[in-house]
């Protein structure tokens, strides 16, 4: 197995911020009702960019140099709220950021889409001849919501992330990885988008399914990887409400600071969530080299996955 590292994060979020009080009006809430409920001060709406440009804003921002782009071997794009499917996402960054002939690959797992990419990309760098690869997250969910309807409209955001790993070339020291994916076929009708349609989610059964799958697939990672939770030093959830990930660390019986939040001023951006985390962690220098942390997807599919893995 190869020891892979994060070389960069980037991301992207459109112009427009969308803060409560705006939403609050609109929807004919209380003051403050939004923030109660979800954690979320801010959130964002791409008015005049594409799904596509998104993402590959997100993936410039992370290149501090052309050498940067050579040698990527792969490129995966998770999302749920594509208006294209040939070409791919991962097509369109390849040709706009003129990145050479590669794997490229569009996923769809739901709101944990970003583990997936995440850990095929583990998987080819692995199996195969594959140094770089770069992983994309991004939504683009303010034109797939009932702008009425409360349960989705005050808690989604629109935004990109990106992260740039490469395999090392020579080490000592075998680094920890370990992922644990599944997909639940149980009540798989509680968070649905169709093409042409909006997003339905059944927010109680969302809620339930959140807090006891994703302890759940938590214990069975670590079991796996014969490590305790004491020694991560921080869980990087998808950013879906505040509740939930408050939930989910009384469940693990952690304190808040382990698990890192930053839904309040970025909003539920599905796939782009974790990505988009990772690069407000490494700005603010949470993360440090021999760091342990979890990565952890869950949502539509029903789709929950985390990854144990060493900085």
């Amino acid at each position: 197995m190869s020891n892979v590292y994060i070389v960069a994060n980037g991301i992207y979020f459109p112009k427009k911020q969308i803060e409560n009080c705006e939403l609050e009006k609109i929807l004919n809430l209380e003051n403050g009702y939004i923030e109660k409920r979800t954690g979320i001060k801010n959130r964002y709406y791409a008015i005049n960019e594409s799904i596509q440009d998104m993402a590959v804003e997100a993936s410039k921002a992370l290149f501090s140099s052309k050498k940067e782009k050579e040698g990527i071997d792969l490129i995966i794009t998770a999302t749920t709220s594509t208006d294209m499917l040939m070409p791919g996402i991962s097509n369109y960054v390849q040709k706009k950021l003129e990145i050479s002939p590669c794997i490229c690959l569009d996923i769809l797992a739901g709101c944990g889409g970003y583990i997936n990419a995440f850990d095929i990309a583990k998987a080819y760098m692995d199996s195969r001849n594959i140094k770089k690869s770069l992983i994309i997250g991004v939504d683009k969910l303010s034109q797939i919501i009932d702008k009425q309807d409360v349960g989705t409209t005050i808690v989604l955001s629109d935004g990109a992330g990106a992260t740039l790993i490469e395999k090392e070339a020579t080490s000592t020291h075998q680094k920890i990885y370990t992922s644990n994916i599944k997909a639940e076929p149980d009540k798989n009708n509680i968070l649905i988008y169709q093409y042409g349609k909006n997003v339905y989610m059944n927010g109680k059964e969302v809620y339930k399914y959140a807090v006891t799958k994703t302890v759940e697939n938590i214990n069975e990672l670590l079991e796996k990887a014969n490590i305790s939770l004491q020694d991560v030093k921080y869980i990087v959830a998808h950013q879906s409400n505040l509740k939930i990930m408050k939930a989910i660390a009384s469940r693990l019986h952690i304190d808040m600071e382990k698990m890192y939040t930053n839904i309040q001023e970025r909003g539920n951006t599905f796939c782009a969530s974790i990505p988009i985390a990772l690069y407000d962690m490494q700005k603010s220098g949470l993360l440090r080299s021999g760091d342990k942390i979890i990565l952890l997807g869950y949502g539509g599919g029903l789709n929950t996955g985390s990854i144990l893995m060493e900085i």
